[in-house]
């Protein structure tokens, strides 16, 4: 019989077991909602599990490439770089933020969420045999923290430390508990090669494909022309459930193009195999020809419900011509969307008014009562209108005369100390002309940029249009060296801790935050909606209130999007029965040979 346990000791006991955190052991990660997929699922539904493997799919690209370094923080990255590497867990495209083993086997963790513990699979490989092990998920988070782009050390302050408890176990410790952070660390980690990297720089381009551990490798390449990837043939992970009916072709293979217009006519000509059309003009008038009349090639308008990217013409705040929002608010009135979607879109779009198009997160109307609560603290630190007033870009009758939306901006500049004088706009104070300049890398933007520079003219405000190629144009960008941009910022489909990065003052180093934003309300939003991201209800009300601010400090004058896909291919590709709800799906997508054999032999 065992002796008697001390009485102190036994308190201890008691108390360490009523205070510890209950542990969660699980195969996939849910970072909103619930998953969909069980531990035991067999393949995602929007695949077909039986697609056949073989074949080669080639897709374009604009511009070149003088770097084989996806995270590097120089130079501009060959395509499909960020595929080489296998991560610890996969999303699914047909849920929001859920996310199913691949490097990964599972999960324990916390309920209190100040640690996590990942178990390798124990079959995991890099693409020369080496295992992986928890040394590598521990070196892959070291060496973003140290070398990666300035906002991952910020974002991940939060983690005290990511080791390897054992040879196939990494341990993730917080300083300070929090679920979002925590998930995000191992959710989609690409997983780097230690014995690689080690004596390598992650924020210098690199000038060699590096050892990957994906269903494809770098096989060929031409510098800054071409590369092909070709499917492992011993990939460790093909049945996977993850894997299964996707990574259907033998090679990948992108060609670079000078410009869209030499793009689409190799496209047409049968140089590449598929294209994604955004160029409205592009679809409704070029589309045509001899392969098309053959039905070589397929024209298909695929509809979907997609939250969309808050595409525009974006404003640097730090510029001194855009510090004042009422200058922002004046420029808004000169682009004259309805006359653009008749005359240049072939009425193919619609105005975007929301960075949350598409979901339930749009502001609508005027602000809830559960909107209004969460904006209280933040009163005094948001545009008034915010609470009496709905938002909505400047309409016009389609007509392109502007004459009584110049009026109001011309109004709105006299507010902010600008007049028009000898048909110039001139500052009342400096005398100094408005002038500025609008970065661009395509001429395609270019042809979209010229109706808001004349009706500019009309305000005596001068905007020079500045095309540059695109590392230029990405050195600028990460520079902020710029005064307006048409660049955007990304679908929201949810409220998501990634808001941070793009809007909060503490990423203000982020080239996702193109604006350069620093707003205490704005700060105040997005930190509440992390720490609410286990609240739907609360959620919704935050993420609207953010959207409504966003939207009146005039950060952007807003462009357009489309819900559908406007996608063209060579008639060789079948495709599963169902689409993935939230992406095209063409990684899903296998070469038919009863179909490519119809084709021209240069296309099969």
């Amino acid at each position: 019989m065992l002796g008697k346990i001390p009485f102190g000791i036994a308190m201890l006991l008691a108390a360490t077991a009523i205070n510890a955190a209950e542990i969660i052991e699980s195969t996939h990660l849910v970072g909103f909602g619930t998953a969909k997929y069980s531990s035991d699922f067999s393949h995602f539904d929007y695949v077909n599990p039986d697609a056949p493997k073989g074949g080669q799919v080639i897709y374009a690209q604009v511009g070149t490439y003088d770097s084989f370094n996806r995270y590097a923080t120089r130079g501009v990255s060959v395509a499909g770089a960020d595929t080489i590497y296998d991560t610890l867990f996969v999303a699914s495209n047909d849920e929001i933020d859920s996310h199913y083993p691949l490097i990964a086997a599972k999960v324990r963790y916390a309920d209190d969420f100040s640690w996590m513990e990942v178990d390798i699979n124990p079959k995991a490989r890099f693409h020369d045999g080496h295992p992986i092990t928890a040394d590598d998920v521990a070196f892959t988070f070291d060496k973003f923290m140290k070398e990666g782009v300035p906002q991952y050390k910020v974002y991940f302050k939060d983690v005290k430390s990511v080791t390897a408890k054992s040879e196939l176990t990494a341990r993730i410790e917080m300083n300070k508990p929090n679920r979002e952070i925590l998930f995000a660390v191992v959710q989609g980690m690409n997983v780097l090669p230690e014995h690689f990297w080690k004596d390598k720089n992650l924020s210098e381009p690199l000038n060699e494909p590096p050892l990957g551990s994906s269903a494809y490798k770098i096989t060929r390449y031409k510098s800054g022309q071409s590369v092909t990837y070709s499917l492992v043939e011993d990939y460790w992970a093909k049945d996977l459930p993850v894997n299964i009916g996707r990574n259907n072709f033998d090679k990948i293979k992108y060609d670079y193009y000078r410009d869209e217009t030499v793009t689409l006519e190799a496209f047409k000509a049968g140089e590449y195999d598929i294209r994604e059309e955004n160029v409205a003009k592009f679809w409704a008038t070029l589309y045509q020809g001899t392969n098309f009349d053959k039905g070589y090639i397929l024209k298909e308008e695929i509809p979907h419900r997609i939250p969309q990217a808050m595409q525009a013409f974006v404003f640097n705040i730090e510029s001194p011509y855009f510090k004042d929002p009422k200058v922002r608010e004046a420029l808004t009135y000169t682009m004259d969307f309805e006359w653009m979607n008749k005359s240049l879109f072939y009425n193919q779009y619609k105005r975007t008014r929301s960075y949350f198009q598409n979901t339930e997160y749009e502001a609508n109307g005027l602000p809830s009562s559960e909107e209004l609560k969460v904006l209280e603290p933040v009163k005094d630190k948001v545009p008034p209108r915010v609470f009496t007033e709905i938002y909505q870009p400047p309409v016009t009758d389609g007509s392109g005369r502007i004459r009584a939306q110049v009026r109001k901006a011309l109004g709105l500049m006299k507010q902010a100390g600008w007049e028009l004088k000898n048909k110039v706009m001139t500052n009342n104070k400096t005398g100094e002309p408005f002038v500025f300049e609008l970065l661009i890398y395509s001429p395609s933007t270019e042809r979209l940029a010229i109706p808001l520079q004349k009706n500019l003219k009309l305000m005596g405000i001068d905007m020079k249009i500045r095309t540059v190629d695109t590392t230029q144009y990405i050195k600028r960008l990460r520079d902020r060296d710029f005064d307006m941009v048409s660049a955007g910022y990304s679908a929201n489909p949810y409220p998501s801790p990634n808001l941070l990065i793009a809007w909060n003052s503490n990423f203000i180093d982020s080239t996702y935050n193109t604006a350069g934003v620093k707003d205490p309300a704005i700060d105040y939003l997005t930190e509440k909606i992390v720490e609410n991201q286990q609240d739907p209800d609360a959620l919704l009300s935050y993420g609207r209130a953010l959207d409504r601010v966003l939207q009146w400090n005039f950060y952007v004058i807003p462009q357009w999007h489309i819900s559908q896909f406007r996608v063209a291919s060579w008639d060789k590709f079948s495709r599963p029965a169902v689409r993935p709800k939230y992406a095209l799906g063409k990684d899903t997508w296998w070469v038919d040979p009863h179909k490519a054999e119809r084709l021209p032999e240069k296309r099969r």
